[in-house]
């Protein structure tokens, strides 16, 4: 029909989210997302992986480049380490739930073949993909949320938010209408960019450390 724009020109994900069903419903739905531009660069969408009764929900910011192939999130260089710190922290990685706050690779590349370089997502995109967080947060009933990094915590705490003032400590506030704790931390990646990475590495384990008591 001329005159109606695509659905992803309304930037949000609402329409494509099921009202009922666990989280296979979840993910099967958010396979063919519109919500947003960002679907139509990416090979496919990353959902959340993880189990329905996990205490603790990991937030990041959107899947990189392995994620995009492999559909999964946290599965490229940034996910080993997590896995790393959150074992050190004494969290078993294989009982937490793992999502990002954008569910499809953003990305700029010079030419085709070419390596594909991260781009951060925007807060309209972050917030378009918020209805498939909530959704997320609702089926899991999370004990405790770390937030991985500025992208997840602007998109979960608002544009306010800065990783600095607030990481290692334990939040209390209502995400999407529900009563969170959250301890907010610089995502793996930043870890992996830093200059001294040994220093970066052990501030994430510490922050680690502080949700790890938070769930005891």
């Amino acid at each position: 029909m001329a005159g109606t724009s695509a659905p992803e020109d309304a930037y949000t994900a609402e329409p494509f989210v099921p009202r009922r069903g666990g989280l296979p419903a979840l993910r099967e739905a958010a396979a063919g997302c519109r919500g947003c531009p960002l679907h139509r660069d990416a090979t496919q969408t990353v959902f959340g992986a993880g189990s329905a009764d996990a205490r603790v929900m990991l937030v990041g910011e959107q899947p990189g480049d392995q994620e995009d192939r492999q559909g999964k999130p946290f599965v490229g260089p940034a996910g080993k380490l997590l896995d790393r710190a959150l074992a050190e922290a004494g969290i078993d990685p294989g009982e937490a739930y793992v999502t990002n706050a954008v569910k499809h690779f953003k990305f700029t590349q010079a030419e085709p073949r070419k390596r594909r370089i991260h781009k951060a997502p925007t807060l309209r995109e972050a917030t378009a993909c918020g209805p498939w967080l909530a959704a997320e947060l609702a089926v899991v009933e999370p004990e405790l949320i770390v937030v991985l990094g500025a992208t997840a915590g602007k998109a979960l705490l608002g544009s306010s938010f800065r990783v600095p003032q607030v990481r290692g400590t334990v939040l209390e506030e209502e995400i999407h209408g529900r009563p969170e704790r959250l301890v907010p931390t610089v995502h793996p990646s930043a870890v992996l960019r830093s200059d001294d990475r040994e220093a970066a590495y052990a501030g994430l384990v510490s922050d680690l450390d502080v949700a790890a008591r938070a769930l005891s």
